[in-house]
């Protein structure tokens, strides 16, 4: 007899209004996806900062940490909003962190920045262009450095 097949599980989209209403409403933790350098010059007020990819000279390298980082920083149940600039690479976090076992994720299409169309256009106004609270600069608690110690 054959095992069940694993369940495939379809990651929602959400916009930026409607994932701060998930935050707000039902708990939800936004976690900021982008590099360290885009995070701290700007951000959804709250946000998490775990890196997919990493800013260096040569372009952008993958975070070989990323999923330990947060695996350590949040249970598999948590409740998370995944963004970034424009949707790329929160789509490519959902998915790793999908293939890891978290369960309850979601991901915020348009990105800080705002989601673009083949002609460059923006398509979909980012968490910024919305006019929703943001922040800018380093986070003690919530930054890249800090969940890093936490594994």
């Amino acid at each position: 007899m054959r095992g069940k097949a694993p369940a495939i599980m379809t990651v929602r989209k959400v916009s930026p209004s409607e994932a701060r209403e998930l935050m707000e409403r039902d708990g939800y933790a936004y976690v900021d996806v982008r590099s360290v350098p885009e995070y701290e010059g700007g951000h959804p007020d709250g946000a998490f900062n775990v890196p997919i990819a990493h800013a260096s000279p040569g372009g952008m390298q993958p975070n070989g940490d990323f999923v330990a980082v947060m695996s350590a920083a949040f249970p598999k149940d948590a409740k998370l909003v995944v963004g970034c600039l424009m949707g790329g690479r929160s789509a490519r976090a959902c998915a790793a962190l999908e293939a890891a076992g978290f369960t309850a994720l979601v991901d915020q299409r348009a990105g800080f920045g705002g989601a673009k169309d083949a002609f460059g256009r923006v398509s979909e106004p980012g968490w910024s262009a919305q006019g929703l609270p943001c922040a800018a600069g380093p986070d003690a608690e919530r930054g890249y450095e800090a969940l890093k110690r936490k594994g």
